[in-house]
């Protein structure tokens, strides 16, 4: 464990962190605040991905130049650019790594982001995805222009994360918080996280296991429901099959990196996540509560037949199908 991957790399953004406050001091930097909220006032990242998950999915799409286990993926690229395009095609979030000894990222990659997003209507999200472990961190991300910031539960001990969580509230902005496992998952729950991302790919040795997000969501189903909690499955995302087997658990968003980077056509590809280019429709039917039919809905049903003819084991009343109708409405789904 002590040779980990993550725990090198957290090692390395102490040093970082200690150099970045020798240069710009913690409170050079919350005096930089006020600033910040007139040049990139923050959006509601919980808000905004739900708009979109009504609809299926929401698709966090990320800018990774490199990372630890696959070295080089894209270290050319522009990472305004690049986030600019996810956002025409639909992206919710914008994901950008500023990490810079393994990722090959910084924070001028997530300004020049959010500064070109910062015009179009309905604009994503704007994620700092790093390995935040304290609170000048916090600070930096939203004064570069962050909508949101990464927390890993798994090099975060309770009481910092606890207070990473505020600190990130308190200006704005409702953290992502990463788990891997049923313990991370319940530290951050116990911290009141509403953004919980599982990551399908184990930090410490970077394998993946894809079946991660499954089994969280099955032990702690109960909990993240009664918290209203969103579930982001991170790592291990291909295709849109693959998309479409989290939807159908419950999942509310997804978040993409190398298939993105590696991608001849990366906007297709994140129209093709959320389900935008579509081109056959299905149609569920018998449904008799919502429930059951808002579960197709988010797993991609377009069309939702109800029965009326009397004899039916499906049929329902009137008010059974207004109540359906009602939870299927402002979904991508009809009812019929």
């Amino acid at each position: 464990m002590a040779s980990s991957i993550l725990l090198k790399i957290c090692d390395q953004r102490k040093k970082d962190v200690l150099e970045a406050k020798a240069k710009v001091s913690l409170e050079t930097l919350k005096g930089q605040i006020e600033g910040a909220k007139t040049q990139f006032p923050p959006i509601d990242f919980k808000a905004r991905l739900r708009k979109d998950a009504a609809n299926g999915v929401s698709v966090v799409a990320e800018v990774k130049r490199a990372s630890p286990s696959k070295g080089d993926i894209a270290p050319g690229i522009d990472a305004g650019e690049q986030g600019l395009m996810y956002a025409k095609a639909g992206a919710s979030a914008i994901s950008v790594l500023t990490e810079p000894t393994w990722f090959k990222g910084d924070l001028p990659d997530m300004r020049a982001v959010r500064e070109l997003v910062g015009a179009l209507p309905d604009r994503p999200a704007v994620l700092r995805k790093d390995f935040l472990i304290d609170e000048y961190m916090v600070y930096e991300a939203r004064v570069h222009g962050a909508d949101t910031v990464l927390l890993i539960v798994a090099v975060l001990e309770e009481p910092l994360l606890n207070s990473l969580i505020a600190a990130s509230r308190l200006l704005g902005m409702e953290p992502l918080v990463e788990v891997n496992n049923d313990d991370e998952t319940k530290k951050a729950l116990r911290c009141g996280a509403q953004i919980i991302g599982v990551n399908n790919r184990n930090l410490h040795d970077f394998t993946v296991d894809s079946s991660t997000t499954e089994k969280i969501m099955q032990d702690n189903w109960a909990e993240l429901a009664a918290n209203d909690c969103m579930l982001c499955a991170l790592s291990g995302i291909q295709c849109r099959s693959d998309v479409q087997r989290y939807t159908v658990m419950g999942v509310e968003m997804v978040l993409v990196g190398e298939a993105l980077m590696r991608s001849s056509d990366p906007a297709a590809l994140v129209r093709e996540f959320r389900g935008l280019g579509d081109t056959v429709l299905v149609k569920t039917c018998g449904f008799k509560d919502p429930e059951t039919a808002t579960h197709a809905a988010k797993a991609g049903a377009d069309f939702i037949g109800l029965v009326f003819a009397q004899g039916s084991p499906r049929t329902v009343t009137v008010a059974e199908s207004r109540a359906i109708i009602d939870a299927i409405r402002g979904r991508k789904c009809v009812s019929g």
